[in-house]
């Protein structure tokens, strides 16, 4: 749980600040390859640089993927069950719209709603106002990584048990999401579930998510590890694994200003994270700093594939670098353990929960053929 969470959030701080930007950017910018935490793009005028101001990304602040993770474990905190659609609408949406955090983006108390992107706030905009069904209220927004970036806990919650995850984070992420985006939510849950397991390797996490992914995001998973197999270091895979997601991507070549296609649903297609983070893991042979190093220099969405790769090599037990964890902690203001404190707790609650529902099913299942012998 710590490893994941931490290692989630510790990826997604380092990611922040080179946002958007190419490989080849990334190397003018900072004269090299990034191998740690780094100040804003812009330096002190992070407040009114374009493209991305007001957002003070750099020097060890987590950005919304962290901020929707860690208000999906409260949900689960509330809850202490097992989630769906409805817990998202009763739940996280009233959390996002009510109660104030300290933001770091904006190093200011604010609601999370505030920070969020449009992609998200759309949650507030269908099961708030809108009171769409919640099971169908991704349907027409951007197909995206919004719900697949959040969706560590569920795997989490499902330890060792990936199918169960990826049904219950497609049920959660079809309040959020549809297509290729909901569908990489159930996968990379079923990723983090799978990395969890005692024994687990990158290739086995692997050849689960190939075993449940559907569609393009199968296609694209395949394909972008197939390339990675043959690297073992970030740097001379960067080239080859843009070059193999293109086919599947719909953003197009310039991050900044996507292609007409961009974000649509698509049975074809699939979102770029999940697949590259994949991809870094088999790179880094599951070492949380290369994977994590690899999808920060990598660019463009970065940060969540930081994020993405950061849980998955942390669940697998490569934690992140204790100096990288409190730095990002301090800068951030945030208490980056407690998050994985409660979820444990919890979880162990729902397991036992989950052992008492199986065995009162497979109680009545033997009385059922009990019954069927006797007639």
């Amino acid at each position: 749980m710590t490893g994941a969470l931490v290692g989630a959030a510790v990826g997604d701080a380092l990611g922040g600040p080179v946002e958007g930007y190419s490989p080849d950017q990334i190397l003018e910018r900072h004269g090299g390859r990034v191998h740690g935490i780094v100040g804003p793009w812009n330096g002190d005028a992070w407040r009114t640089a374009r493209p991305i101001a007001p957002y003070h990304k750099g020097d060890g602040h987590v950005t919304d993927d962290t901020l929707m993770t860690h208000a999906l474990v409260r949900v689960y905190v509330q809850v202490r069950d097992h989630l769906d659609a409805y817990a998202i609408a009763d739940h996280l949406v009233p959390d996002l719209m009510t109660n104030p955090r300290w933001i770091p983006e904006l190093e200011a108390q604010a609601l999370p709603l505030h920070r969020v992107f449009l992609a998200e706030k759309w949650l507030v905009a269908r099961l708030h106002y809108g009171h769409v069904d919640p099971r169908e209220a991704g349907v027409g927004n951007i197909v995206n990584c919004g719900a697949a970036m959040y969706m560590a806990p569920v795997g989490l919650v499902n330890a060792a048990n990936p199918r169960a995850a990826y049904a219950e984070a497609l049920d959660i992420a079809g309040a959020h999401q549809s297509s290729y985006g909901r569908e990489a939510a159930g996968v990379f849950a079923a990723a983090v579930a799978a990395a969890c397991t005692p024994g687990a390797t990158p290739d086995a996490i692997i050849s689960t998510c190939l075993s449940l992914a559907k569609d393009g995001t199968r296609a694209a998973i395949e394909k972008v590890c197939e390339v990675a197999g043959a690297h073992t270091d970030f740097e001379s895979a960067l080239v080859p694994l843009r070059k193999a997601i293109t086919p599947y991507d719909t953003v197009g070549p310039d991050y900044r200003q996507p292609s007409l296609g961009a974000r649509r649903p698509s049975r074809l297609h699939a979102i770029e994270e999940l697949p590259i983070a994949l991809a870094m893991l088999l790179v880094a042979n599951g070492d949380y700093r290369q994977a994590v190093l690899g999808a920060v220099n990598y660019g463009r969405d970065c940060d969540s594939i930081a994020t993405m790769a950061g849980a998955l090599s942390g669940a697998l037990g490569s934690p992140p670098p204790q100096d990288w964890s409190k730095t990002v902690a301090e800068a951030s203001r945030l208490d980056l353990w407690e998050p994985p404190r409660a979820l444990t707790e919890v979880t162990r609650e729902i397991h036992a929960r989950d052992i008492h529902r199986h065995r009162a099913h497979e109680a009545a299942f033997t009385a059922l053929e009990g019954r069927g012998c006797s007639d």
